[in-house]
């Protein structure tokens, strides 16, 4: 089949252009290849026998050319980063949410040969995840209020009895309550998907991925994913930097899991206009991680717990993967080698750590306590 992936250049995608042309597959990449993620150059690791074309998913003719041949499509196009987001409104909302808008106006009003299209869409949405309190039950918690973080009082509580509660793992059914303009955009691009194609009858799917990790990620773009950030300090032989007390958990889920949720809803039916979260079903420290990586890497440093907040940070959240598992759907990654998959591929990568300079902007526009 002939297939597009949006933002193939970049850490997921280009992962998942590797499995489709393995699989046979006619595979274009569109992308960018914007400066903060690729350092204004292509990345070597691109797949020789996918044919690249660098451009913005804001080009509207030039987009439209790769579109109307294509049977299948993979958006995985976005600009990331949760606090970058929070001062970079008009950019992200731009290329995240207009972006998808001008890919959705194709599909609609141009002849093309779509048959199916798949959404890179963000566990961000749940903003915090689901926990259990064990006087009034089930709770899908609203974020931490301010008065509490101040006091560094890190652990969720109750909304009704004050009681602390229980991180428990987080379906798709839970209520979406974003804390940031990034996860609103992913919110954006989901839904406004979602919409199209059940107005069309065009089959989309979207996975929520949750926390990503893998060989690929760009290191020296201090709005990545925390391993990455992580493994760029301790590659330099400084501490990572770790907010709040570090015991805040996410569900780490390696970039060859996320291929093979991608490649397992193309291929099935049952999938079609349906919504999956994309994990690894396991909760794991942000502190954690923080130290197996150092171990890895086998750098002298200890973790800098911050013993500081950032806005639209949130507690907990894993995912429920059952849902997809019931597509067949499995992990085939432990956390241990995941991590040490990308140390290995680590090792060999230069890595700008631009952390501090991050943490700065975040303090001077309010956006992390001081």
């Amino acid at each position: 089949m002939k297939i597009l992936v949006t933002g193939g250049g970049g850490f997921i995608g280009s992962h998942l252009v590797d499995a489709l042309v393995a699989r046979g597959h006619d595979v274009v990449v569109y992308d960018a290849f914007t400066p903060q993620v690729h350092s204004g150059k292509r990345p070597d690791y691109l797949n020789k026998n996918a044919r690249v074309v660098e451009e913005d998913m804001r080009n509207r003719d030039c987009l439209k050319k790769e579109v109307k041949p294509s049977e299948i499509i993979f958006h995985e196009a976005s600009i990331v980063g949760v606090g970058q987001s929070m001062y970079q409104i008009s950019e992200y909302v731009d290329a995240n949410t207009q972006g998808t808008a001008v890919l959705l106006d194709i599909l609609v009003n141009e002849k093309t040969k779509v048959k199916k299209m798949v959404i890179a869409s963000s566990m961000s949405l749940y903003g915090e995840g689901s926990y259990l309190c064990p006087k009034c039950g089930k709770i899908s918690a609203s974020p931490r209020l301010d008065n509490q973080l101040k006091e560094g009082k890190w652990e969720m509580r109750c909304p009704n009895c004050r009681a602390l509660i229980r991180a428990v793992a987080t379906d798709e059914l839970k209520p979406l309550e974003p804390t940031s303009l990034y996860a609103m955009t992913k919110r954006h691009q989901e839904e406004m998907s979602l919409l199209i194609g059940k107005t069309y009858g065009l089959p989309i799917v979207a996975l929520r991925y949750f926390n990503v990790y893998g060989p690929r990620q760009a290191l020296s773009n201090p709005y990545t994913g925390v391993c990455a950030i992580f493994s760029s300090r301790i590659k330099n032989r400084k501490p990572p930097l770790v907010y709040e007390d570090g015991l805040q958990s996410r569900d780490f889920v390696h970039v060859e899991d996320i291929v093979q949720a991608n490649v397992l809803v193309m291929e099935t039916p049952k999938s079609d206009y349906k919504t999956f979260n994309v994990g690894s079903g396991k909760a794991t420290s942000v502190l954690e991680i923080a130290n197996t990586l150092i171990h890895l890497y086998q750098k002298s440093v200890t973790p800098h717990i911050v013993g500081k907040y950032r806005s639209g940070d949130i507690r907990h959240c894993f995912a429920d993967i059952s849902r997809i598992s019931a597509l067949g759907y499995t992990p085939r990654w432990s956390l241990r080698d995941g991590l040490r998959d990308l140390v290995q591929w680590g090792v060999t990568q230069k890595a700008l750590d631009r952390t501090e300079k991050a943490d700065r902007e975040l303090l001077k526009r309010g956006l992390r306590q001081a």
